[in-house]
């Protein structure tokens, strides 16, 4: 297994022209999502999919480990800035999210005695621990379910309030409208011009 992480953080290192801790724990925690639940990389839409709780070096790790990419709705990022993946198997409905077990940069140490850069003891800490004492694996259950985020990539409507297409069942009804997550204040930004493509009343969320 080890021949195999090497190649898998070289690949991932190319990425960035360095090799960090956290490339390092996306690696291993991508290959222990395939390996408990028994998939291949890579994956594909009718065999897994992954969320992500953050962005970076980390997800570049998981990407290499699983082959999973944004591109083909085998990635989801749901940016909750914790080192953690959620692995679902499309086929069994089963999902597991794997973390680093709590104190690892200590431990990690343990298994470098001879490299006195914390750094660099990390990342060959991260390589050599074994999975039961890097990792922590938990049985979840999704919210929304896999269904709700898998969707439909053939469906569209159009929000009712800023006239914008929606795809993959992301609408929100709002008091009987079709609204975007944005019209619905639901979104991650606020328009500063007041200029909008639809004149209409916004209706108000429901509680």
């Amino acid at each position: 297994m080890s021949r195999c992480i090497s190649d898998l953080l070289k690949q991932s290192s190319s990425r960035h022209d360095h090799l960090c801790p956290r490339q390092v724990l996306g690696v291993r925690i991508g290959l222990a999502g395939l390996g408990t639940l028994g998939l291949e990389s890579p994956v594909n839409k009718s065999t897994a999919l992954i969320i992500l709780e953050s962005d970076g070096c980390f997800a570049d790790g998981i990407e290499v480990a699983t082959g999973a990419t944004i591109g083909h709705r085998t990635l989801h990022v749901n940016d909750l800035g914790k080192l953690a993946a959620t692995f679902a198997d499309v086929k069994t409905g089963r999902a597991v999210r794997i973390s680093p077990g709590l104190n690892v940069r200590e431990r990690a140490l343990l298994y470098a005695p001879n490299e006195p850069r914390r750094y660099f003891a990390q990342l060959q800490g991260y390589e050599l621990m074994p999975d039961a004492e890097l990792l922590r694996i938990q049985e979840v259950k999704l919210h929304p379910t896999l269904t709700e985020l898998i969707s439909d990539p053939l469906a569209r409507v159009q929000c009712e309030y800023c006239g914008e297409e929606i795809i993959n069942e992301r609408e929100v009804i709002v008091n009987g409208a079709t609204l975007c997550r944005t019209c619905a204040n639901e979104g991650y930004y606020l328009i500063e011009s007041a200029e909008m493509c639809v004149t209409m009343e916004r209706p108000a969320k429901e509680n």
